[in-house]
């Protein structure tokens, strides 16, 4: 006896343990644009019916991956354009689907002109800007786990240690959006958008990093300074790896009064925090912290 059944439940809930020990389980993923273009093709020929190419580009790309929704969306335009004696246009297709076409290419100006302006906006700390322009996005088919990366990037990039819980948002709606997926990942995605704007900003880790990248291609990667050396191996002490370590957790305030960049390196300031956010504390206690390493 063989079973085959299919679900729009996670099997793992859903189904009773002892069918599911003994299943193969097979995920159906959701069509592709191309995979539902050329599903409605197939439908057209079979009924003899014609649809210009932008109708088709919107039910295939409006559908979800779902060729039900996108056949059943093609059948209603083309009973619709029957009594007109038209073929099925880009009007027809959205009342078929109910939603408008948004002007919008994944692929071309369009798609880097929203997100150029969705960054800016939640750099720019308006978030109902944000909202607009990341709502366009997912109307206009973007991918949210682009949306994603780009939130996650811009949460160390613009806001860094001024609140470092950003970047944990940012991160979690990403996992979010693998997790949950359309329509609803929209909710994570505008949670951690509205977060974002209205964090406390720095580029203060931007500009860190940029400056050590280039003070190391421009002068090169000095070795770190003995103490601070490997000195696991055999041997290690007798090139003086790591004699004189001074163990930070045994001193005053956790901090040892020992030299660690390269003496090439002492006195470079690569990081300097803002006076925004939690950042205005790390300022203050960086200021300590240089003073009791003697200038390091």
């Amino acid at each position: 006896l063989v079973l085959i059944g299919a679900t729009t439940e996670n099997p793992y809930f859903e189904v009773n343990p002892p069918l599911l020990s003994r299943s193969t389980l097979f995920r159906l993923q959701p069509l592709g644009p191309e995979a539902v273009t050329q599903l409605l093709d197939k439908g057209l020929e079979a009924e003899g019916a014609e649809a210009d190419d932008e109708a088709l580009a919107h039910l295939a790309e409006r559908a979800g991956g779902d060729a039900r929704t996108a056949l059943g969306a093609l059948e209603r335009a083309a009973e619709t354009a029957a009594a007109t004696g038209a073929g099925v246009d880009l009007g027809a297709a959205e009342d078929a689907l109910q939603r408008k076409a948004v002007s919008f290419d994944k692929q071309g100006d369009r798609h880097y002109d929203y997100a150029s302006a969705l960054i800016k906006s939640l750099r720019g700390s308006d978030p109902d800007a944000a909202l607009y322009y990341l709502a366009a996005m997912l109307e206009g088919g973007e991918d949210p786990r682009f949306i994603a990366r780009r939130m996650v990037i811009l949460a160390s990039e613009d806001i860094g240690n001024a609140d470092p819980q950003a970047l944990l948002v940012a991160t979690a709606a990403g996992q979010a959006v693998d997790r949950v997926g359309l329509p609803e990942c929209a909710l994570n995605l505008a949670q951690a958008a509205a977060y974002l704007a209205l964090a406390p900003k720095s580029n203060a880790s931007t500009t860190a990093i940029s400056a050590a990248m280039r003070h190391v291609r421009e002068h090169g990667a000095k070795l770190p300074p003995d103490h601070l050396r490997d000195a696991h191996y055999a041997g290690a002490k007798k090139l003086g790896r790591g004699e004189g370590y001074i163990y930070p957790h045994e001193q005053p305030g956790g901090i040892a009064e020992q030299p660690l960049l390269p003496d090439e390196v002492r006195g470079e300031r690569f990081y300097e925090p803002v006076d925004r956010g939690f950042e205005a504390e790390l300022r203050e206690r960086l200021a300590k912290v240089r003073r009791r390493l003697g200038g390091d």
